[in-house]
């Protein structure tokens, strides 16, 4: 793989989130939240969906897509990996995952419009299986002679995988039983776990970042892919459709090494 690979810095979510189980508001890496709240709960929550107050007509200047990254060691080995000191440097793609991850990048540049669009930009998790997804698509697009913003993959740290806590390590299976919560309580931090709310807010904040950076004088459009990981995927859905992020699981499922547009709705929440 020769894409070029380029280090942001950004905030990401920390154990910190884990003592904010108590909280009526998750710990966020922002302090401001949209001031939209969730109706039909027993408690009205702050919507932390930071795509909800964009300016200028409430439309993004760039179009997006998500990519989950394809299979992993650690989908092969079945057990959840979240931590990051383990898994920006263990975890990467199986020989499948490769070749799943080459496919999509063809894939996609082999649909891609260079009449609409400036280029494509890459943003990825610093994950291992992401980061190595995310540069096999650079390679496609290079390969494509499709321009690339900062010459190749640009990593975020706002898109790790969610943060499963004491789960870390475990077998997949307990996904379940964390989602079995979501659904009632997008704030919670059983397990140790990053909330829902913290998974919407850090994602959506971030593409109102994005967007403001890839902005143009002449106005001309990015087309930009998240490369990340499942679960934070799901939530960042819910963001682009303007639902609450406890009907995550409702979505369908977005499977590995897979592109999907987002698009943002008219109306939501």
């Amino acid at each position: 793989m020769s894409g070029a690979v380029v280090r942001v810095a950004t905030t990401a979510w920390t154990a910190a989130a884990a003592v904010a189980s108590a909280s009526s508001v998750p710990v966020t890496a922002t302090a401001a939240f949209s001031a939209t709240t969730v109706a039909g709960s027993s408690s009205q929550q702050q919507q932390p969906n930071q795509l909800l107050s964009i300016p200028d007509g409430g439309k993004l200047r760039h179009s997006y897509c998500a990519l989950r990254h394809g299979q992993s060691l650690a989908n092969v080995a079945k057990i959840i990996s979240s931590d990051p000191a383990i898994a920006t440097a263990e975890h990467g793609l199986s020989d499948f995952g490769h070749q799943q991850a080459r496919e999509a990048g063809r894939t996609f540049a082999g649909n891609f419009s260079p009449r609409d669009y400036r280029g494509v930009a890459i943003f990825s998790s610093d994950f291992k299986r992401a980061r190595e997804t995310a540069e096999h698509m650079a390679d496609a697009c290079s390969e494509a002679s499709i321009p690339l913003y900062m010459d190749g993959v640009v990593l975020q740290t706002g898109l790790r995988e969610r943060n499963f806590g004491e789960l870390n390590g475990g077998s997949d299976d307990r996904y379940q039983d964390v989602w079995d919560v979501d659904i009632n309580d997008p704030t919670h931090n059983e397990f140790g776990v990053e909330s829902v709310y913290n998974v919407v807010e850090r994602t959506t904040a971030l593409v109102r970042d994005i967007d403001d950076e890839l902005a143009t004088a002449d106005g001309k459009r990015w087309k930009c892919v998240l490369v990340a990981h499942g679960d934070v995927l799901q939530i960042l859905q819910t963001g682009f459709r303007k639902m609450d992020g406890s009907l995550h699981r409702t979505l369908p499922h977005l499977e590995t090494a897979t592109v999907r547009e987002l698009e943002l709705a008219d109306t939501g929440l």
